[in-house]
């Protein structure tokens, strides 16, 4: 469902909205917004998945982790204020077209930050991203005194955080991925913490079923790019050389694994759990960006485990699979710590999440032996059986409480 109050053409007084309102879902605005962040995404992904397939994996893992983080943390801070403060009036809707290009500016400029460390265009995409989003603020501020000193200190804080952006970015250009590593970090955290240091003086009216929806669409919409990024690998594969069994099969569990990551993800909807924790939020939003990033990167394992059906990359086969192998990891852990703030019952126990994780870190050491398509078959298989015990554990729980 989407939001369909009724539409003022010109111009709504931006209030906060109310946290119960009833029936509150997301908008079609809010749902094109998110279309164009995976158009960023999906130029991060295919840039890793050119890494991977060269042998520089490690190499291309560190720009696809900065990018991501600016495109994620971009969409983070629209999606809250949105849920907090959507007017739908024209006004909202161009400054909200404004992040909308900046994402395509900064996607653009993925290439050149992960080939040659020149993060030129990525800055300003993400400039011109935070330039609406302090628009917005502002509007908040001046059109709601009752939330105008947190709105004010959010504006302040995010034009304040982006000058040091312009700055890193150019002062750093040229530099080694390594070398930008403390300067990013300690970027990143001063920009996880405006949140917390703005709301200190009141904060925000965010809906907790609006949010939860949009994450899962968010969620969804990546793991529609992991399909997209499999079924092109197959289509180029196909016109370089025939159909064969490890490609059928990689492409065969490319769906199942997206497939039970839905599964498990929906298996614990988060928006009753955010109502009724609140002082939670933080970290489940933050939280997110290891399943968000888990997935895109998912995308660019299968992407390159597909092509080497065909022979033609030079990586070995145990570093394709561990690309495939390390995203689940990573995802399923997320989920786990993700959920667990937002519910009082655990359906699966950290003893068992942990021993499940290191036995899939485990299981690429065979490829030498298996060859890659075994391997992620057998990836696969756990993650099928992880979902079919998750869901009984979820059956037999809600039966005991019935």
């Amino acid at each position: 469902m989407f939001d369909s109050r009724p539409r003022t053409t010109l111009r709504v007084r931006m209030t906060a909205r109310a946290i119960d309102e009833p029936n509150r879902v997301a908008s079609q605005l809010e749902l094109l917004f998110d279309l164009t962040s995976v158009v960023a995404i999906a130029s991060a992904t295919a840039q890793l998945a050119h890494s991977i397939a060269n042998g520089h994996a490690l190499d291309g893992l560190l720009p696809f982790l900065q990018v991501f983080f600016a495109i994620w943390w971009a969409w983070m801070n629209f999606t809250w204020f949105a849920s907090s403060y959507d007017t739908d009036d024209v006004a909202y809707r161009l400054l909200t077209l404004l992040p909308m290009a900046g994402v395509l500016v900064l996607a653009a400029g993925v290439p050149p930050a992960a080939q040659h460390s020149d993060y030129r265009a990525v800055g300003v995409g993400y400039l011109i991203m935070r330039i609406g989003l302090v628009a917005q603020w502002v509007r908040a501020g001046v059109e709601d005194p009752s939330s105008r000193r947190t709105a004010l200190r959010y504006a302040a804080a995010i034009s304040l955080l982006q000058f040091g952006w312009l700055l890193f970015t150019f002062a750093a250009d040229g530099l080694p991925q390594v070398s930008r590593i403390p300067g990013f970090v300690l970027l990143a955290a001063l920009e996880l913490a405006v949140p917390r240091w703005a709301e200190r003086r009141g904060p925000t009216n965010w809906h907790p079923h609006h949010i939860a929806e949009r994450y899962g669409l968010f969620t969804i919409i990546l793991l529609g790019e992991v399909v997209l990024a499999a079924t092109t690998a197959v289509q180029r594969t196909i016109q370089a050389t025939r159909i064969s069994v490890p490609l059928v099969t990689i492409s065969g569990c490319a769906l199942l694994l997206v497939f039970a990551s839905w599964w498990l993800y929906f298996l614990h909807p988060a928006g009753h759990g955010l109502a009724e924790r609140r002082q939670h939020s933080y970290r489940w939003g933050y939280g997110h960006y290891a399943i968000f990033s888990a997935v895109a990167a998912l995308g660019a394992g299968l992407d390159v485990a597909v092509e080497q059906t065909a022979g033609h990359i030079r990586v070995s086969p145990t570093t394709v699979s561990y690309a495939v192998a390390v995203p689940i990891a990573a995802f399923v852990l997320a989920m786990r710590a993700v959920h667990k703030l937002v519910s009082e019952t655990s359906i699966l126990q950290w003893r068992a999440v942990l021993g499940w994780e290191v036995g899939v870190l485990l299981v690429p050491l065979t490829t030498p032996w298996t060859g890659t398509a075994v391997t992620v078959a057998a990836l696969t298989a756990a993650c099928v059986l992880l979902t079919a015990i998750a869901t009984a554990m979820q059956t037999r729980t809600q039966t005991v409480h019935a």
